[in-house]
């Protein structure tokens, strides 16, 4: 046989495997306070204690001594196990499990049984009538196990079973993020623990002969591998169940898990907060105890074909007022209710999400009236004083009244165009429908009216033939093409460059980006015009996204085209023209309708 060619091979592969756990602890030493890593120097350190006593105890004929190398060999199987389970635990982010009370339990095991094995003589928990059985060329030995032995290799079986279960659920769960690491550790550890199985129940040809310590080899090989070539302890699944907590137990927004009958599975602390109730004082209690949420419950999961009456895997929302501290009093919540599913798609379940959006809707409710009455009192006063400057300037004889009288008609007018633009805010800013648009035909219309609106200027338009339809908002997608125009005719101070009069100019194109209409992925629209051009300060504004007293601009027009753009997914840019004047530059996205 070709183990026959290397002398003592039993005592030769024991001490190896002794070795190459040393190897690898020296390996693993830098890497000490990471998770994982100092219970599996833990793992190493067993393991050495089991081999290499093993393997000298192969190599002595003293059965006094052999004996004493034999307690060694199996105080290393008892904590083999014990810091594997420990590893395990703490490398797949379950290091609350290891200051629980049952791993205390798993520790005074193996504390009882370091007892026991140095007091062995006394009672023979472990072995008794040791006796000389050589083979192999080795000075092997038989004994009888008594019964705390078998309990020892039991446990240590269920230990390392457990072990590798967290790690093989790791490799599952993770995907390939730890797939190489976990694999390689987990499989590892089977070889030597079959042989320790087989030793016990003496099954082979030689059963006095335990060849797990030489099967430590292989196993400090794939180790090697999970450590050298798959970095193991420089990324950990402890990093991704970190994570998984977080994303719940430290939001701030409250998250509350339901079964298929309403009732309360779990909630994150701060959905123990809004509910006023304890985490285990909630479970199985139904959440309209709590609160007032319509959450509709699927079918029966035995009913075939039954549809689902509820939510039906898409999210549903609305709000719910709740009564908080007297501090903070009332507050709303938008509510996310979505369906709960297993690994296997199978519905299990709801997740409830609150998030509080008080000051929002105040700011909102805010917003809305001062809206409406600045809009109202605008139009209305605007309208008075319109009507008497109008008055005023037909009936006076004066010239420079007479230009007063036309200033008070002219700013009132402006007036009342502001109020106008602030309804258009009120629409941009809340939700609207997309639907299919036809550009070209909105912008045409577009500037027909502004012609119309301003017969003295010069309004051009130059668009090809072609489809020209996106799905967008109309509404927003007007707003802009609107209030990029008027603002180009509205601002002209009549000394303009393309006319001789100085009139106002402004050109109007709409093309595709890509040289053919198939790469095209968004149409441009440009308006450019030969009026003084836009304030840089008034630019700023916009791109900085808020005004300042420094930094102010003349009107809502520049801001009405920002919010539209934004609510359609469109990008400004605005550059100066040569000789003089603003090129307006509109990137429109073409969206399908389906």
């Amino acid at each position: 046989m070709a183990l026959d060619l290397v002398p003592a091979w039993p005592a030769v592969g024991s001490i190896a495997g002794g070795a190459g756990a040393l190897a690898l602890a020296w390996a693993i030493r830098d890497h000490r306070g990471r998770p994982g890593v100092d219970w599996f120097l833990g793992v190493f350190a067993a393991q050495a204690v089991w081999c290499l006593s093993y393997g000298a105890g192969l190599l002595v004929d003293d059965l006094a001594l052999r004996a004493a190398l034999e307690g060694a060999m199996w105080l290393g199987v008892v904590w083999t196990g014990v810091a594997f389970l420990g590893f395990a635990l703490a490398y797949t982010g379950r290091s609350d499990v290891v200051r629980s009370r049952l791993f205390a339990a798993v520790v005074a095991f193996g504390a009882l049984s370091t007892a026991l094995i140095a007091t062995n003589p006394l009672h023979g928990a472990f072995w008794t009538g040791l006796e000389p059985a050589p083979a192999f060329g080795v000075a092997t030995v038989s004994y009888a196990f008594g019964p705390w032995a078998y309990l020892v290799v039991a446990v240590e079986t269920v230990l390392v079973a457990s072990a590798v279960f967290l790690l093989v659920d790791t490799l599952l769960s993770y995907g390939p993020l730890y797939r190489r690491e976990s694999a390689a550790v987990a499989l590892s550890s089977l070889p030597p623990g079959f042989a320790l199985v087989a030793w016990a129940l003496e099954l082979g040809p030689v059963p006095q002969l335990q060849l797990a310590p030489v099967l430590f080899v292989p196993h400090a090989l794939m180790d090697a591998y999970a450590f050298n070539r798959a970095e193991m302890f420089d990324r950990n699944p402890t990093t991704s169940r970190a994570a998984e907590r977080t994303a719940i137990d430290d939001l701030n927004d409250p998250v509350v898990a339901l079964g298929l009958d309403n009732r309360i599975v779990r909630l994150n602390p701060a959905a123990e907060r809004v509910l006023g109730v304890g985490a285990e004082a909630a479970q199985s209690r139904s959440l309209d105890e709590f609160l007032d949420i319509p959450i509709g419950l699927g079918a029966e999961s035995g009913a075939e074909g039954a549809e689902s009456e509820g939510i039906d895997g898409e999210t549903a929302s609305e709000t719910v007022e709740v009564a908080g501290t007297p501090e903070a009093g009332r507050r709303t919540y938008a509510v996310s209710t979505a369906r709960l599913t297993d690994p296997n798609g199978t519905h299990v379940g709801y997740t409830v999400v609150l998030s509080d959006i008080t000051e929002r809707e105040r700011r909102r409710q805010q917003l809305e009236v001062l809206n409406r009455i600045l809009r109202h009192n605008l139009r209305n006063d605007a309208g008075v004083v319109h009507g008497y400057g109008e008055i005023l300037r037909d009936r006076l004889d004066d010239p420079d009244l007479t230009r007063m009288a036309d200033a008070i008609e002219r700013r009132a007018g402006a007036l009342a165009a502001l109020g106008e633009k602030a309804g258009t805010v009120e629409r941009l800013v809340a939700d609207g429908e997309a639907h299919d648009v036809a550009v070209d035909d909105l912008v045409e219309r577009v500037v027909e009216e502004a012609q119309n609106s301003n017969p003295d200027a010069t309004v051009e338009l130059l668009v090809d033939d072609g489809d020209w339809t996106t799905c967008v908002r109309g509404d927003a997608l007007g707003a802009v093409v609107e209030n990029t125009v008027e603002n180009a005719l509205d601002h002209h101070d009549g000394e303009g460059s393309e006319r001789d009069d100085g009139g106002a100019w402004v050109r109007v194109t709409l093309e595709r980006a890509g040289d053919t209409q198939r790469e095209a992925d968004q149409f441009v629209l440009t308006v450019t015009d030969d009026g003084p051009g836009v304030p840089d300060h008034e630019v700023e504004a916009i791109e900085a996204g808020q005004e300042t007293a420094l930094e102010h601009g003349s009107g809502l027009g520049l801001w009405v085209v920002e919010w539209g753009a934004a609510a359609i997914g469109a990008a400004v840019e605005y550059a100066d023209r040569e000789p003089r004047g603003t090129r307006v530059t509109v990137s429109i996205p073409i969206v399908d309708e389906r």
